[in-house]
């Protein structure tokens, strides 16, 4: 009889005492970020008296020098260590979580002062985040690529879930001035595990020398590697359509299915679920091929397609969970596939065209899907995003180029030891 293969550890990166600091570091950073967010937003609407105009403009400039400056904060990320850009970049955010907890406290906020935080915010994040990228690409082995991306998102998500929890009792009991604090706390936190890890553990790569057109060079390999162009054209697409759940969820719940208040929260709570589910399901398919890429985008796009069609808002929200699945186990292959494909003199770059194709693309559709909403009807606008995801998703399936096949082997002569291989 048989016996069974043991079971694989699906976390053994978890061994390794710099991926456990890095995992203790991005789980107080990103529960601080998400609490620092309900803070902002909420320091925004008491500034303004309730002015969503000023919400939504605090929000743009957080996120447009992302989309006008990514390729170059990837450009610097190739040129200089990974590990001091992310501490340089932690302490000068620790520095913009204090500003406004001191603001807060002395009565001296304003509007003008909350803009120019959130901008500089946005401009450290140019580098901060395709730095984090390649850090981890670059502290783990090729064969756990996937497994520390996967665990990486399923930190983001429970952050995504426990940061706002938090954050809602700290602002009624003592105001949003502590909420800032607990994000400067959080980066310290980040600050104090960099500092511990061991450089010599990881695999760093060399930094780039000084030269003219790099953004271009790294466009130019891009548009030379079919398989890296094709994956962010449907990462683009996908999260310009797909991924616009702040608008579609919130006006399925309240216009389509005129739920209480206390349901609107639960869009994004069981899309953080399922993404949860996403990264341990993730973790368990190291391998990467853009077959595998192409279905789960696929599949992201018909389960948003299926969840307009749904009758009420518990079925519309059971069925949120394994679309967020989806789409999780889609991210995690498109950034392992980009990082598995690349040299490490050029990975900065490529890692800011993949944070541009997701962070950057989403502003320029949203209003057009609000406008549909708008018009035609919740339902229509969220059916739209699936299935634009799910028609790219089988383009690029097609067009994706295919590995090469295996070398033919022929049955070779009786005496002979050698096959003959065409």
């Amino acid at each position: 009889m048989p016996v069974p293969p043991p079971r694989l550890n699906r976390w053994p990166l978890l061994k390794s005492p710099n991926f456990r600091l890095f995992a203790l570091g991005q789980t107080a950073s990103n529960t601080g970020t998400w609490i620092q967010k309900v803070a902002q937003d909420w320091l925004a609407l008491e500034l303004s008296h309730g002015n969503g105009t000023v919400l939504g403009i605090t929000t743009a400039l957080q996120f447009l020098p992302l989309l006008l400056l990514g390729p170059y904060g990837g450009v610097l990320v190739d040129r200089h260590s990974t590990r001091r850009i992310l501490l340089a970049s932690q302490t000068v955010m620790a520095a913009l979580a204090l500003i406004p907890a001191l603001l807060v406290a002395t009565g001296t906020a304003c509007l003008d002062t909350l803009y120019i935080l959130a901008l500089a915010l946005g401009l450290t994040m140019v580098v901060e985040k395709p730095a984090l990228q390649a850090f981890i690409g670059e502290s783990v082995a090729p064969g756990q690529l996937v497994s520390a991306l996967a665990f990486n998102s399923a930190v983001l998500n429970l952050a995504r879930m426990a940061g706002p929890a938090l954050a809602g009792p700290l602002i009624v009991l003592f105001g949003p001035g502590p909420a800032f604090l607990a994000n400067t706390f959080s980066y310290l936190t980040v600050i104090v595990c960099l500092l511990r890890m061991d450089p010599g553990a990881g695999r760093p790569a060399p930094p780039v020398p000084r030269g003219k057109q790099q953004v271009r060079a790294g466009l130019r390999y891009v548009r030379d590697r079919r398989d890296l162009a094709l994956t962010l054209i449907l990462v683009a697409v996908v999260a310009a359509f797909g991924m616009n759940f702040q608008i579609t969820t919130a006006l399925m719940i309240t216009r389509v299915y005129q739920a209480p208040a206390a349901v609107f929260g639960l869009g994004n709570t069981a899309l953080a679920a399922g993404s949860v589910i996403g990264s341990l399901l993730a973790a368990r398919h190291p391998r990467v091929t853009g077959r595998r890429l192409a279905a789960a985008a696929l599949a992201f796009g018909a389960l948003e397609t299926a969840c307009a069609l749904m009758p009420g808002p518990v079925s519309f929200l059971v069925l949120l969970v394994p679309t967020g699945t989806a789409l999780l186990i889609f991210l995690t292959a498109a950034k392992a596939r980009l990082q598995l494909g690349v040299g490490d003199g050029i990975r900065g770059r490529i890692m800011s065209l993949y944070l541009l194709a997701t962070l950057g693309t989403t502003p320029l559709v949203a209003p057009g899907i609000g406008w549909v909403a708008q018009n035609t009807g919740p339902r229509t606008a969220l059916a739209l995003g699936g299935t634009v995801s799910a028609a790219a998703a089988i383009t690029i399936g097609v067009l994706y180029p295919r590995p090469p096949a295996p070398p033919e082997v022929r049955p070779h002569p009786v005496g002979t030891h050698q096959p003959h291989i065409i």
